[in-house]
């Protein structure tokens, strides 16, 4: 529940000592709309959105943890695979069990920023056969 990107890597808030960030690149779940902002875009993170838009957004808990952590992930690689993505979010824990809509908003995020037809979500009927989404 704690992660922040410290110099754009994921780290454990409730685990590191001011000292050791003093001089480093700190990002919070609350500053990330604005660094959006800040590199050219409107309004909140991709991700931010897409966690709204999937219905990954449940008791919160893990709210932070899973966008920051997929955050740091698609700045190393902006397409990952949904192993890669799992990897990476495998040290966030969901109370909720939102795992499905997590990664679905991930893929989302990923989709929507390399310019491809969103995914469809888990709650979506699938489209008839021979008929396109």
């Amino acid at each position: 529940a704690c992660p922040v990107l410290l110099d754009g890597r994921p780290v454990l808030a409730c685990l590191l000592l001011a000292r050791e960030a003093e001089g480093r690149e700190l990002l919070t779940i609350e500053g990330l709309a604005q660094a959006h902002v800040a590199a050219g875009g409107q309004g909140a993170d991709a991700l931010q959105e897409a966690f709204d838009r999937c219905g990954a957004l449940q008791c919160g808990f893990c709210q932070s943890g899973m966008i920051l952590s997929a955050r740091a992930l698609l700045a190393r690689h902006p397409a990952p695979r949904e192993d890669e993505v799992r990897q990476a979010l495998s040290g966030n824990l969901c109370r909720c069990t939102g795992y499905t809509q997590i990664l679905q908003a991930v893929a989302l995020a990923v989709a929507e920023a390399c310019g491809q037809p969103a995914p469809r979500r888990a709650w979506e009927p699938a489209a008839p056969p021979g008929e396109e989404r």
